[in-house]
């Protein structure tokens, strides 16, 4: 990598206040090979266009403050070196905020919907304290590790404005909210969990409404893995009994089910045990899609009738699910 490169920002500018559309404007920079993101937005600032606006604050990858889009990427400013982008995605690179529809000025948005979904989930230990304790609250070692890595959480934004159930509905709690109540849920002095997980079960808000892209992982500044929080809020609603039987509590029921049957995914039973033989006249188009592709057969789904073959050693498959199951769908 050279120790300088000329690069081309096309940025998004926009003021909520006195625009009606927004708009980019080309800035070329001479890019060092140590600078940062944050340093051209600076030097957007101070060297080209006093007006433009943006948010920055520790400079250490802590605060959050910095979130923007990156040619699409979720990047914190001020952790992202800007060469790298450049051997990523070439000499020009495209610099938007984290949600376009939200925006109030240029990079800075409105993150009002990520504060209240983050709120709602109660991310605080919830718990009757004795006003004067004679002894701390402990945990053990191997009840602190239950938080993986939730703590490390810096409300940032990215995760959240990357997920695309966020962007097409509006009551989707989202990837970080979801992360903080899979972290109280766990804490042993907590004593919301209960009502946590009902909140993370319902259809619409919950995390049966995930759609598993993992956007969420790869926009993480702090390596994060969201989806690990969801899939341990969706074995915490059934081993606590809070899961409700719905399309999709029954889809991971059907996934199930294949397996202990086959070894294999039988995609025409979880759409038929999810959603009913009605419900798969819907799903049409997919399965005809389905069948060109040797997905399916022309009798798969079709009762008393197997038509998914079973798998070598399925037996030693039966053991490990038996084994490893925590709750009974």
């Amino acid at each position: 990598m050279s120790d300088t490169r000329k690069v081309t920002l096309k940025t998004f500018r926009f003021n909520a206040e006195t625009d009606y559309l927004p708009y980019y404007k080309h800035y070329e920079l001479e890019v060092g090979k140590d600078e940062l993101m944050l340093d051209l937005l600076n030097r957007i600032k101070w060297e080209h266009d006093g007006s433009f606006s943006y948010r920055r604050s520790c400079r250490h990858g802590i605060c959050g403050a910095c979130g923007i889009k990156v040619n699409g990427k979720a990047t914190l400013a001020c952790k992202q070196n800007a060469l790298e982008l450049v051997e990523l995605f070439g000499d020009e690179l495209l610099i938007e905020p984290q949600s376009k529809k939200r925006v109030v000025k240029d990079m800075i948005i409105d993150k009002k919907d990520f504060w209240d979904k983050h709120a709602e989930v109660k991310p605080y230990v919830v718990a009757e304290i004795d006003p004067h304790p004679e002894h701390e609250t402990k945990q053990s070692i191997e009840e602190f590790n239950k938080f993986l890595d939730a703590d490390l959480c810096i409300q940032c934004g990215s995760c959240h404005y990357a997920c695309p159930a966020v962007e097409v509905n509006e009551d989707f709690l989202g990837p970080a909210a979801f992360t903080a109540a899979y972290r109280f849920t766990v804490d042993t002095r907590d004593e919301a969990g209960k009502e946590r997980l009902e909140l993370t079960s319902q259809m619409g808000p919950g995390v049966w409404d995930c759609v598993k892209c993992y956007e969420c992982a790869e926009a993480c500044p702090k390596e994060i893995n969201p989806i690990e929080k969801i899939t341990k809020l969706h074995n915490m609603q059934f081993e606590q009994g809070v899961a409700v039987p719905n399309v999709a509590t029954r889809h991971a029921e059907g996934f199930l089910r294949g397996m202990k049957k086959y070894g294999l995914l039988d995609e025409a039973d979880i759409v038929s045990y999810s959603e009913g033989y009605l419900g798969m006249y819907k799903h049409l188009k997919t399965a005809l899609k389905m069948l060109k592709a040797g997905k399916i057969h022309w009798h798969s789904g079709v009762p008393f009738i197997n038509s998914v073959p079973k798998i070598k050693h399925l037996d030693e498959v039966q053991k490990l699910i038996k084994i490893s199951q925590t709750n009974k769908l």
